[in-house]
């Protein structure tokens, strides 16, 4: 089971949150990551954000990232979207 939350923060303040569970063995690790970003921005209704460098280093070094302002083409209304791995199975 591979498991992400995806939380909107604003002003310090939990907005929204929804926790993605992905149970396919046979997809790669960057597969189910990307996967659960696109489920998370769907029932959100927000566009896909852009990873950038930082993004990339922060996932690597600690399963977690924030996806600011900087991130999205389009205007946002809230600080961040706050994108953690909660659970995963090797």
């Amino acid at each position: 089971m591979f498991r992400i939350w995806g939380k909107l923060i604003q002003e310090n303040r939990l907005i929204k949150d929804t926790v993605i569970c992905i149970d396919n063995p046979e997809m790669t690790r960057t597969k189910k990551v990307y996967k659960a970003l696109s489920d998370i921005c769907y029932e959100f209704n927000l566009a896909q954000p852009v990873w950038l460098k930082k993004n990339q280093d922060d996932f690597i070094m600690h399963a977690r990232t924030r996806f600011t302002s900087d991130n999205f083409i389009e205007a946002i209304d809230f600080d961040y979207l706050d994108f953690q791995v909660i659970e995963e199975e090797y």
